[in-house]
């Protein structure tokens, strides 16, 4: 289905009964389309109703016309929550979607209210460089800078372009111009110092050897937000709710039925 919302023509889905008096959204991560959260929809979509979209440039959404912060998206999302007329619902982020989740958590003027969140991988923490990553970035820069410059650049355009195009992580790479940007002042965003002012019942899913969001990341947000709870997936990585389908699905019913303390032993998980 589509809707258009400030201009824009938004990708979304809905399942779960239509008389249901709960509804869950999830807000996927980085470079994902929506499909990809099928899986963790149908894992509770038998009693409760499941919103899962395209946010503005990513999936078959429309890119934003400027690049976005994190907290642009968060607006965006609750002018999208006024659209379909939901009131209060369960918020499930993966990756960047808990980074706007974040956001919407300590916000005092929500249209809506959070029942409960639930962060998978979430992004959020700004990790601290080492000094040979400081260096390795500044030398990045200067090299940056000194090819890009007109003279230079009009010499060899090609090649230029080429070197520019291979530098970042795939989300980098693999991003338009515009959603470059949106990715560059999100990562450059720390939203540890938010953390405390949670007040919603959070659970945290994680893989223990995420690599794009590691472990440390969890551990600081379990710490950081009031009675928070941590579920950690051995083994798993990034996508942990399919990497461990049976223990996630156990995991996330569990805690919609109940509490953060019932979900900790739900599946097999640790903390």
């Amino acid at each position: 289905m589509n809707i258009l919302i400030d201009g824009y023509n938004i990708n979304y889905k809905i399942t779960g009964p239509e008389n249901a008096d709960r509804t869950a959204v999830i807000l996927q991560g980085w470079g994902t389309g929506c499909d990809l959260y099928d899986f963790a929809a149908g894992c509770i979509n038998d009693g409760i109703r499941v919103v899962q979209f395209d946010m503005p440039g990513f999936g078959e959404s429309d890119e934003p016309a400027e690049p976005w912060r994190p907290a642009d998206y968060a607006d965006f999302f609750c002018r999208f929550m006024e659209a379909l007329e939901i009131k209060r619902a369960v918020l499930i982020g993966h990756s960047y979607g808990g980074r706007v989740i974040i956001k919407l958590a300590v916000r005092d003027d929500l249209p809506f209210d959070i029942e409960k969140i639930v962060l998978i991988d979430s992004a959020g923490i700004m990790p601290e460089r080492t000094p040979a990553q400081k260096r390795k970035v500044k030398r990045y820069k200067i090299m940056r800078n000194f090819l890009t410059s007109k003279p230079v650049h009009a010499m060899f355009p090609e090649v230029i372009d080429y070197w520019m195009s291979q530098q970042g992580s795939d989300d980098y790479r693999n991003s338009s111009p515009i959603m470059k940007k949106c990715l560059v002042m999100a990562v450059n965003e720390d939203q540890r110092d938010a953390l405390p002012d949670i007040k919603q019942d959070t659970l945290l899913i994680w893989g223990s050897l995420d690599d794009a969001t590691p472990i440390s990341d969890a551990k600081l947000m379990e710490e950081k937000i009031p009675g928070s709870a941590l579920i950690i997936f051995e083994g798993a990585g990034h996508y942990s709710f399919l990497e461990r389908p049976q223990q996630f699905r156990g995991i996330i019913r569990s805690y919609l039925d109940a509490d953060a303390e019932a979900a900790k032993y739900a599946g097999g998980g640790e903390s």
